[in-house]
């Protein structure tokens, strides 16, 4: 029988990979860890007891169940407490759970003092757990098929070093209902221990100089710490000097110092407070930490005297507001016009350029490496119909039909899903393990039929095997589909500045884009097909074509390499290995079913036994994925992992940057990678002028790295960024030659 009925079932794989992508995007799971270049939050949970389910209020109690952000910082970089001082804002938690669960408030662990020049900030470095009990109570009643209580939290922090950055987390976790969670004991324990004792007794705090000082005095702290130092922390923001320092013996008080001392068993200080102060509290809860912050207590005292009038209030604090005008400044200074400020506002000349732009990068599309496996087949189908100019035509036709009608659906449910809020760019369907693995398995299948391991006709029903050869028509439509499916991430020249522009276009103009891209795409053929002179020159049908059919399979089998490494990009070994070893299983399957006779039944039998043992045991780490990099990349790397702050960073030192935007399952990039990138003429340019280097790899979906593209009126990669500190950006071709770098570097500002 034909070969070319692998569409067909291409068809399939298309199918179901386009709808769990789209699924998958529009409902993407939560995590229980985000990991940025600054943070690595985790959500963790401690029912040692299991969730108390159809108690009392009093038995629930005894019971306790916890949830907690736990926050690992970077070297150098610290979030807040509840009050964060000077600068900053405390993080923030907001829960979502099933109806007669609560939060509770933060269980703040104690915090240290973080001095950054002239002001202090309350908050933590390190690792720190912020626990928040959950209360249980009789109005819970889960389903009679619950297996566990989901919890939900939207989390918002600043990590701050010297400059600020706001970020956020949604995380998901489940609590087994009929189980222990007592893995996080640990990590839970010691933040508890790390709570500030509550201290009873004749606590006062009383104003001095007019309101310009508080006379503090703390009773019934433990007879093992009085003669100690101890650290002052106000709960209320925003009222005492937090950068004050202690003033040395016989040294005069100033509205910068401070002073404390023992008066037998009662702690004293004398505080300045703030000019800038924003409350006029008539308690204040203060926390006494020793110097070592291993210990802390919690003393809750009356203001006695009369408040001075408040300065005006700043829903900020200065240094904050001062910090995130800084980062806004500078990264505003080489921004660019986004391909999302130009909605509506396009030029009719301008939008058919982008048209054009879009017919050629899709006629050039058939250059790109990534399509030549689906060449095979379209060469191998021209080759059986040599001599029929009618099937020629059709097929011409219907091929072009697959691959403009595929192109506007991916468009369109591009568009869809970044409207629903997805950061989502161009080739978004490759960033999926789950699509890889599925496109894996169809070129396996391919080339395994190529080279004749076995026959569709073999063990299926009789019409099905013979349904390409009665509808060449649709064989050749689901090529087209085939082809759009693998070509896609691929961005040709010219087509990158059009998919940009697309993407903030209305959606009937947007999507005249890519069908314009998929009729470039399918011009070659749509002309080849009714072009007699075409027909004349291939061969006449023959022996010859069997060979020229199992040469074929090789292709098939590159693109699945190269596939197996793009998994082993997002995955990791497992996912890949694991792949692999069900590929052989396949393979074996396949086989198996084309023999004859009983040895087909037992050896079918078995072999599909060990694939579906095989799936069952390491088919989930196909679609898991693998931990991003380490906080801390190694000193000295040439190529640093790419990050807006980075960039902001260089850029304010001075240092232009080049941003090598790629992915694995960008051929185009890996050649640009592997050839200009490597050149020792590019390199030493680079060098000479100072340049730092940084690579976005978008492999897997990046939210950060999606937005950057957008901002540079792109939507898919490779794109190549250069840029010197106060110039605009300037983007490469996405062939990108040595003459291109050498020539951009001669005319970039230099280094200062």
């Amino acid at each position: 029988m034909r070969t070319l009925l692998s569409p067909l079932i291409a068809s399939v794989f298309i199918a179901v990979s386009a709808w769990w992508t789209g699924a998958a995007a529009q409902n993407l799971p939560k995590s229980e860890s985000v990991r940025t270049e600054q943070v690595q939050a985790t959500l963790l949970a401690h029912a040692p007891q299991g969730v108390p389910v159809g108690l009392t209020a009093d038995a629930a109690a005894a019971q306790p169940v916890w949830v907690g952000l736990q926050i690992s910082h970077a070297p150098e970089w610290h979030t807040y407490w509840k009050n964060a001082g000077d600068s900053g804002m405390p993080t923030e938690l907001q829960w979502t759970l099933p109806p007669g669960v609560t939060a509770g408030d933060v269980a703040w662990p104690l915090p240290r003092k973080i001095p950054i020049g002239h002001l202090a900030n309350y908050g933590y470095e390190g690792t720190v757990l912020l626990p928040v009990p959950l209360t249980i109570t009789p109005d819970y009643q889960p389903g009679p098929l619950a297996k566990s209580l989901d919890v939900r939290l939207k989390a918002t922090w600043l990590v701050c070093r010297k400059e600020c950055i706001p970020q956020e987390g949604d995380f998901a976790i489940q609590l087994p209902l009929h189980s222990s969670t007592a893995l996080n004991g640990a990590a839970f324990d010691a933040a508890l221990k790390a709570q500030p004792a509550q201290v009873r007794g004749d606590h006062r705090i009383e104003l001095t100089e007019g309101g310009k000082r508080l006379a503090v005095r703390v009773a019934g702290l433990p007879e093992n710490v009085r003669g100690q130092a101890l650290e002052l922390f106000p709960e209320t923001p925003n009222v005492v000097v937090t950068a004050a320092t202690p003033a040395a013996p016989g040294q005069p008080l100033d509205d910068r110092r401070w002073r404390q001392r023992w008066d037998g068993a009662v702690w004293a200080a004398d505080i300045p407070v703030a000019a800038d102060r924003a409350d006029s509290p008539a308690r204040m809860p203060l926390v006494l930490v020793t110097a070592d912050g291993q210990q802390g207590w919690r003393a809750d005292a009356p203001v006695a005297g009369t408040w001075p009038a408040l300065a005006q209030a700043a829903v900020v604090s200065p240094a904050l507001e001062a910090a995130l005008k800084a980062n806004a400044a500078q990264a505003g200074a080489a921004a660019a016009p986004s391909a999302a400020s130009m909605v509506n506002s396009v030029p009719l000349p301008t939008f058919l350029l982008a048209l054009l732009g879009a017919l050629l990068g899709g006629v050039v599309l058939n250059l790109m490496p990534c399509v030549f496996p689906v060449l095979a087949i379209k060469v191998l189908g021209f080759t059986q119909h040599a001599g029929e100019r009618r099937a020629h035509r059709t097929s011409g036709l219907a091929y072009t039909a697959g691959v403009v009608l595929s192109f506007l659906a991916l468009g369109a449910l591009m568009l869809a899903l970044r409207a629903a809020g997805q950061q989502l760019g161009w080739g978004f369907q490759l960033q999926s393990p789950a699509v890889v693995a599925a496109l894996t398995v169809l070129f396996t299948v391919i080339g395994l039929n190529l080279a004749g391991v076995f026959e569709f006709g073999s063990f299926l029903p009789s019409r099905l095997a013979t349904l390409e050869a009665r509808n060449p028509v649709a064989n050749s439509f689901l090529t087209g589909m085939l082809a759009v499916a693998v070509a896609s991430p691929c961005t040709a020249p010219f087509m990158g500045a059009s998919l940009g522009l697309a993407v903030g276009l209305p959606a009937l103009q947007a999507l005249l884009i890519f069908a314009a891209i998929g009729f470039g795409m399918a011009l070659p053929y749509l002309a080849a097909s009714g072009w007699p002179a075409v027909a004349r020159l291939l061969p006449r049908p023959g022996a010859w074509m069997d060979t020229f059919k199992k040469f074929m399979a090789f292709p098939m089998f590159g693109t699945a390499v190269w596939l197996l490494w793009v998994l082993g990009q997002q995955t990791g070994i497992d996912g890949a290995g694991a792949l692999l070893a069900l590929l052989v299983a396949l393979a074996l399957v396949l086989w198996s079913l084309g023999l004859r006779g009983r040895t087909r039944l037992l050896i079918a039998s078995i072999a599909i036994a060990v694939g579906a043992l095989l799936a069952s045991a390491i088919g989930p780490n196909i679609v898991k994925t693998a931990e991003s990099a380490p906080l801390a990349d190694a000193a000295g790397t040439r190529w640093q992992p790419w990050s807006a702050e980075r960039v902001q960073t260089a850029l304010g030192a001075g240092q232009p940057v080049f941003v090598d935007f790629t992915a694995a399952w960008c051929v185009t990039c890996q050649y640009n990678k592997k050839t200009t990138l490597a050149d020792a003429d590019v390199l030493a340019a680079l060098d000479a002028a100072k340049v730092q280097t940084f690579r976005a790899d978008w492999t897997r979906r990046d939210a950060a790295i999606t937005a950057e593209l957008t901002r540079l009126g792109r939507s898919g990669v490779p794109v190549y960024l250069l840029q010197s500190p106060g110039q605009p950006p300037r983007v490469l071709s996405e062939i990108l030659s040595v003459a291109d770098v050498l020539g951009a570097l001669k005319t970039m500002t230099p280094a200062r």
